[in-house]
């Protein structure tokens, strides 16, 4: 089982280019499912275990367990993905996993930043030391191309075409994008990189990368999630905001604005547009309560008018 397991996150990474953080949440899944053969089956020695009836035990234990429908369906999917591998290596004859069934979860509005909100949340760093200036050019580069955490951290300094104001963006599975940035992030990004000092001795990898840390190296994804825990604190912004928001911000506003669809599908480096349309729900759910606050005979003001 082991074996079968450190090939197929092998496999993941070196043939799928799945990135750091998918190969930490299936190792985490098989954590999860290694705890359930121990405690309820005596062991999880052989692929062979993963037998219909095992699996489907499994289920009910994540269920008994009260995790959520998307953590299930995430571990289900990486168990057929496993049993799949499996097959196509000889462990296993089939891939048992195809009949258990996913269960539906609810997709649910991204939290998003109002004009006025990320506009106090831009302006909150300090402009007259390195570390305010770094962190300005982090929110306003995030904002302006709609960035991942992991895509920010990852820029290098050769990622930017100054001419064409545009990155280069590796994303998902080290997949390629190219994403333009607004004149307030080309500012921003030009007066961090005048204050920015990597370390003596910083390696190659850390004296390309655009963000540095305080000790003159790469940031990190968690070093970004801290910074914009502070800012929220001194702004007073809403606590559930999280780097990802400014994502979410992002899309909203540009299909708020009339951007096309598949442009926003493009710029965020999505591989379905299904996966763009949920923003598309966003501005059609702040239409409407646009129109039912505002228009004489929509429902929530039908009783004031006929009063």
């Amino acid at each position: 089982m082991h074996d079968a397991i450190d090939g197929f996150l092998r496999y993941l990474k070196i043939e799928r280019n799945a990135s750091e953080y998918t190969l930490k949440s299936y190792s985490e899944d098989f954590r999860s499912l290694f705890d359930y053969l121990q405690d309820r089956c005596g062991g999880a020695d052989s692929v062979a275990q993963l037998d219909i009836a095992n699996l489907r035990g499994y289920v009910a234990y994540l269920h008994e367990c009260q995790y959520a429908k998307a953590t299930i369906a995430r571990r289900l999917a990486c168990l057929r993905s496993f049993l799949r591998y499996c097959q196509r290596e000889g462990f296993v004859a089939s891939n048992p996993a195809k009949a258990l069934r996913t269960p539906r979860a609810g997709r649910k509005l991204p939290h998003f930043l109002t004009t006025e909100q990320i506009a106090q949340l831009l302006e909150a760093p300090p402009a007259n030391d390195a570390e305010g200036l770094r962190d300005r050019a982090m929110l306003e580069t995030m904002y302006s191309a709609g960035l991942r955490v992991a895509e920010l951290v990852g820029l290098n300094i050769d990622h930017w075409d100054r001419d064409a104001n545009v990155i280069r963006v590796y994303g998902k599975g080290k997949k390629e994008r190219i994403a333009p940035i607004g004149r307030y992030a080309s500012k921003a990004l030009l007066r961090w990189l005048e204050a920015r000092r990597p370390a003596d001795n910083a390696g190659p990898d850390d004296r390309a990368a655009v963000f540095l840390n305080r000790f003159g190296t790469r940031l990190t994804t968690r070093s970004v999630g801290r910074m914009i825990e502070k800012y929220l604190k001194e702004t007073g912004l809403d606590r559930q905001t999280s780097p990802h928001t400014l994502r979410h911000t992002f899309a909203t506003h540009l299909l708020d604005g009339g951007a096309d669809l598949r442009a926003v599908q493009e710029m965020l480096g999505h591989k379905s547009l299904t996966t763009t349309q949920i923003y598309t729900h966003v501005s059609t759910q702040r239409l409407r309560d646009t129109y039912e606050n505002a228009h004489p005979h929509a429902a929530k003001n039908r009783k004031v008018v006929e009063e």
